[in-house]
Order: C-alpha cells, then structure tokens, then sequence
C-alpha cells in the first residue's frame, strides 16, 4: 500500500512539473492521470477499491435510537488472525461488549492521531510564519461537544 501512495505522490508531483493548473482537485489531477496514461486501476486494486467503498457505505449507515438520537449503525473493529489484521463490522444494536470496546478504542486512538497531525500542521505553519500572531488551536473539545448537545436538544 506504501509503494502505491508513493506512486499517487509521483502522479501529482508530474502534474506540477508539467505546469497543469494549481491549486487543484483531486478528481482534475485523476482526470489528469487517466488521460495522460499515468494510471490505471491495477488488477489487485479492484478487490481493495470494492471493499474500501463497501466500508464507507457502512460508516454512513445511521439509525434512530430510542432516545431519538442519530446513531452509527455498523462498527469496525479490527482482529487479528494467523498474523494477518482484519477489520470486522458489526451492528450496534447486537455486537457484543468486547467488539464495541475495540471498536471504540480504534476509533478514538484515530481521532488522537488526526489532532496530532493536526497539532504539528499548526505548530509548523506558526514556526514559519513568526511575523503573524500564531494561530491557536484548544483541543479540549468539552465545551465543543456540549454547545451540539444543547443544539441538539433544542431541536
């Protein structure tokens, strides 16, 4: 997978060099790429790319609980068998305990590397940019999360 982002990575960096227009959206540089005969979507790509939109259909799947509140419905959690990781999804309503902890558990340790990427993203525009005010950044998302609570309720 590293060696294919890497060959993502080389698509745009030609799309620069040839003076195609900047900024630009991903589907302009895949335009791009497809017409320029720079890629193709490669045999063993197919069965990933199918599974990946499976995977986001499911993330999008909502229902309404009993407390009238939007809930995910399908959960991943990842399990590892024979060395190999695999990501099983399961509904809410049924999954068991253990699953849903895992579940949780993966998917808060991926919001805690977002808002550290996020964290270096800002420290680095501010380290070069000391003729601004830096930008400051609260990641105590507490007061955040009650003001939707409230909008929530209030609705």
């Amino acid at each position: 997978m590293a060696n294919y982002t890497k060959q993502m990575q080389k698509i745009v960096q030609e799309y620069r060099l040839t003076g195609q227009p900047w900024p630009a959206a991903a589907k302009s540089i895949a335009d791009w790429a497809i017409s320029s005969g720079r890629w193709e979507m490669p045999a063993a790509a197919i069965r990933r790319r199918c599974a990946d939109d499976i995977a986001s259909a499911m993330r999008e799947e909502y229902y309404t609980d009993s407390k009238n509140r939007r809930v995910r419905l399908l959960h991943p959690a990842p399990l590892f068998s024979q060395g190999e990781r695999t990501v099983i999804w399961d509904d809410i309503r049924t999954a068991t305990r253990p699953h849903m902890q895992l579940s949780f558990q993966t998917r808060r340790q991926g919001i805690v590397g977002d808002c550290r990427q996020f964290k270096v993203d800002v420290d680095s525009y501010n380290d070069a940019h000391t003729d601004a005010e830096p930008i400051q950044v609260v990641f105590d998302f507490t007061m955040d999360l009650a003001e939707l609570e409230a909008a929530d309720e209030a609705a």
